[in-house]
């Protein structure tokens, strides 16, 4: 699947970031003064402000994954008012804060240069949590590497125990070496599941999606398709493609049965293959999120309604149904003998292990479908997040400045960054916030801020213009505490805070879609 979930269903990617899980409203931007184009200049000692504090602090919070659709969103960014004139420090009062930082004006009032360092500890941009590596790593079909993951062993040796019971009714003379055969069609079952995802896979690539991994496990195959398709017709392609391979497989093995000797071993192994994969495909056509029947459906009611959300709303909700018809109906359907069996069969031990498949099953779609619901909202926040309205206002310092100054003067511009310039005004480093915090406040006049700087690399150095999806890839490839942001012309904005981004994003997510 594609990142679907079980049996080779694609992820909601991006209902999920795309990973296509089977795989961004309203803006939430912080208040602060209205943005204009004015850079930052040595000579001054305001750039674009403060907005961080807006979103309340929550500590440790989930890591927002990448991946959204764009939303229109309103920014208000910090900027300096028309009549600015350049000079050493801004002598003007801070620009208006949030209520909840009345306090912590008030403080600056009485002690200026600790405004910025209580401003509050910055954390590592947001992530999307490191998935391990998956596994035993089997080979890079396209370029996708394709993992076994520890799970697959348990439920290759269950196929293997289960079918060699099986095998010992229908073919008593193996004896021992039944359990070899077993072996070979626990590895042969899930080489069809690969090639469902390999269906997948390619359908992604072919629209130019990336694909992180595919991972074979307990109950089938994940395709991790990190892009969310970006019409239905291809999300409809993209998740039926997976169900049809296995369609196609099962006719295989059917032509390549008829030819053979029924009751040999090799018919047995045609038949078994032919008929798991042709019930790989009708489960998977289930319509519920997040099978791949469940992707399908999003992407009918995406075309009909041109609203992806209220696609993925229906979708999931008939996966949970789907969910507890199956924790319901699997034992019922076992128990009359609907699925094969005979009632008197179906007793003890038989209709535990029964309840607990349907149960586990039933699990894996409810929360599936739950995971499309909520990374579809994600998808729907995730534009809110612009480095522009999230910027804090920086004051540009040389580099033999002392802390103190150089809190006195951003406390002055209503700032909470600094930004250390050479003497042509060019930005040289960052003072991190946490160092400032360490440095006791007698000690600080002693203290030059190039000793408290990181300096700046290019990765460190976002647009302005960043926002969404983009922005949080941007912060993924340098792990930093602050950015600089810098206009399309290269000049200074401000300092982009990951916390306030982490932030930013836990409040937007807080309000319902």
């Amino acid at each position: 699947m594609d990142q679907s979930g079980g049996s080779g269903q694609p992820r909601p990617g991006t209902d999920e970031p795309a990973e296509h899980h089977a795989g961004p409203a309203a803006p939430a931007t912080p208040s602060s003064t209205p943005a204009d184009r004015h850079p930052a200049d040595p000579s001054r000692s305001t750039t674009p402000g403060n907005t961080a504090d807006e979103a309340p602090d929550t500590g440790d919070s989930p890591h927002p994954p990448a991946t959204g659709e764009h939303h229109e969103t309103d920014g208000n960014a910090p900027q300096h008012e028309p009549g600015d004139k350049p000079g050493p420090a801004d002598s003007e009062a801070p620009p208006p804060q949030p209520e909840e930082n009345d306090a912590a004006d008030r403080s600056s009032d009485t002690h200026p240069d600790r405004a910025l360092a209580h401003s509050g500890t910055s954390k590592p941009p947001p992530q999307r949590p490191e998935s391990p590596r998956g596994g035993l790593l089997m080979g890079r079909p396209f370029g996708v590497p394709v993992y076994v993951a520890p799970s697959w062993f348990l439920v290759a040796a269950l196929i293997t125990w289960v079918f060699g019971g099986q095998l010992d009714r229908v073919l008593p003379g193996l004896g021992i070496a039944r359990y070899l055969v077993a072996l070979f069609f626990a590895v042969a079952f899930y080489a069809s599941v690969l090639v469902h995802e390999l269906a997948h896979t390619i359908a992604a690539l072919r629209f130019k999606l990336p694909v992180r991994r595919i991972q074979l496990q307990f109950f089938g195959g994940v395709s991790e398709i990190e892009k969310e398709a970006e019409t239905p017709g291809r999300e409809f392609v993209l998740a039926f493609v997976g169900p049809l391979l296995s369609l196609v497989l099962a006719g295989l093995f059917y032509l390549a049965l008829l030819p053979v000797e029924p009751g040999t071993v090799p018919g047995v192994l045609l038949a078994g293959l032919m008929i798991s994969n042709l019930i790989v495909a009708a489960f998977n056509l289930l319509p519920g999120l997040p099978l791949d029947g469940g992707r399908m459906l999003r992407a009918v009611v995406w075309k009909i309604t041109g609203k992806p959300m209220s696609g993925t709303i229906a979708a999931a909700w008939v996966g949970r149904a789907l969910a507890v018809s199956v924790l319901i109906g699997l034992p019922l359907l076992t128990q009359s003998g609907a699925l094969g069996s005979t009632a008197e069969d179906s007793v003890g031990m038989d209709t535990v292990t029964d309840a607990l498949l349907a149960a586990i099953l039933a699990a894996i779609i409810w929360t599936g479908a739950g995971n499309s619901l909520r990374m579809a909202r994600l998808r729907e926040h995730l534009p809110e997040l612009r480095a522009r309205n999230l910027t804090r206002r920086a004051v540009p310092v040389e580099t033999d400045t002392p802390l103190s100054e150089a809190l006195r003067r951003a406390n002055a511009a209503g700032a909470r960054a600094l930004v250390v310039v050479d003497a042509d005004g060019a930005p040289l480093s960052l003072v991190r916030e946490a160092a400032i915090v360490g440095v006791p406040e007698h000690r600080r006049p002693w203290v030059p801020v190039s000793g408290l700087a990181q300096d700046l690399t290019d990765g460190m150095r976002v647009s302005a213009e960043l926002a969404g999806e983009d922005l949080l890839d941007a912060l993924r490839a340098t792990p930093a505490t602050e950015y600089l942001v810098v206009e399309e012309t290269g000049e200074i904005y401000g300092v982009l805070s990951a916390a306030d981004v982490e932030r930013a994003f836990v409040k937007a997510m807080a309000r319902p879609s």
